[in-house]
């Protein structure tokens, strides 16, 4: 991965104040990223974490606040809250940019927003920014609706498919290339070696707190549309976006969510959920499932009641529902 080839990238960064863009998953051969990048007497100056913070503990959705890395002493800056764009302050004594973040390459998970904003303060303050790039779990196959201007978000930014196919890296380069910031950063993309789209890329950190493992991954696109219906993924539970259910369904197979570290207030928390268990199914999806979301859809009692608002915001358009 890109974060691997130090050689690379330390003479761009030598002897300049840098800014790291990092969490959890930011890690040279089980060392942290910025733990490595100090001990390499690189000078850095601050951290900037995305949702879920800078050690991947937050719940989705949950405001993070700045802070300061234990371990380090250095100042950590929240880009999920109120504070999404790194401001001009924050910036003014930072030479250069570090973005390392691994990606599941879909696009609702907010990853790629912070991306975003991060280039667009860049170049707005005319600083370079280098990615380091990783492998997209699920960059085997592109699927689902183009995300229409109108239903722009923070959960959805840019005209492509719910699975977009691209490393973060590719996203970046697109992110330039179709002018979807208003100026052009100045944008260097540390690639993979030897890497295949069809390669099995098993991620060896959990991204986010309720993707525990490359089942979770690949089941993410398709059972992320449920976040805006009333059926639980099983948030709360041991084994989240790896079953589905809730209270009204039909079933021999069933879950509680409970509140947990992941998921603090979780949909029907201490409610028995009747559903599908989806662990253990031969293959991996290569497109999007509908099926599990029409068939629940169906079985619901009050038909009028199973979309919220998110719904639309996840499709990128008001067809899909």
């Amino acid at each position: 991965v890109g974060a691997n080839q130090t050689r690379t990238y330390l003479p761009l960064i030598k002897n300049k104040n840098v800014g790291v863009i990092a969490n959890q998953t930011s890690n040279i051969n089980e060392t942290h990223l910025v733990d490595s990048l100090i001990s390499l007497n690189i000078e850095i100056i601050k951290i900037f974490s995305p949702e879920h913070g800078f050690r991947g503990e937050k719940d989705a959705g949950e405001k993070i606040k700045n802070d300061i890395d234990n371990k380090t002493g250095l100042q950590i800056i929240s880009l999920y809250g109120e504070n999404k764009k790194p401001t001009n302050k924050q910036l003014e004594d930072i030479d250069i940019i570090i973005f390392d973040i691994q990606d599941v390459g879909v696009r609702f998970y907010t990853y790629i927003s912070t991306l975003h904003y991060v280039m667009e303060a860049a170049a707005e303050n005319n600083i370079p920014i280098i990615v380091l790039d990783r492998p997209n779990p699920n960059g085997h196959y592109i699927d689902g609706p183009v995300l229409k201007e109108s239903f722009n978000s923070f959960v959805g930014m840019h005209p492509v498919p719910i699975v977009y196919g691209m490393t973060i890296g590719e996203y970046a380069k697109m992110i330039n290339g179709e002018k979807w910031i208003k100026e052009e950063c100045d944008l260097t993309i540390i690639p993979i070696i030897n890497y295949s789209r069809k390669m099995v890329y098993n991620l060896p950190v959990k991204p986010s707190p309720n993707l525990p493992n490359s089942r979770s991954v690949n089941l993410y696109p398709s059972l992320c549309l449920f976040e805006g219906t009333t059926i639980s993924i099983g948030r709360g539970t041991k084994y989240p976006f790896q079953h589905y259910g809730a209270p009204y369904l039909k079933s021999n197979y069933t879950f509680i969510p409970k509140s947990n570290q992941g998921s603090k207030y979780p949909k029907y928390e201490n409610k028995q959920c009747f559903g599908n268990d989806l662990r253990f199914q031969d293959n991996y999806l290569t497109s999007l499932n509908l099926k599990w979301l029409i068939n629940s859809y169906n079985e619901c009692p009050n038909k009028a009641n199973f979309f919220n608002d998110f719904f639309d915001k996840l499709a990128g358009n008001d067809d899909l529902r």
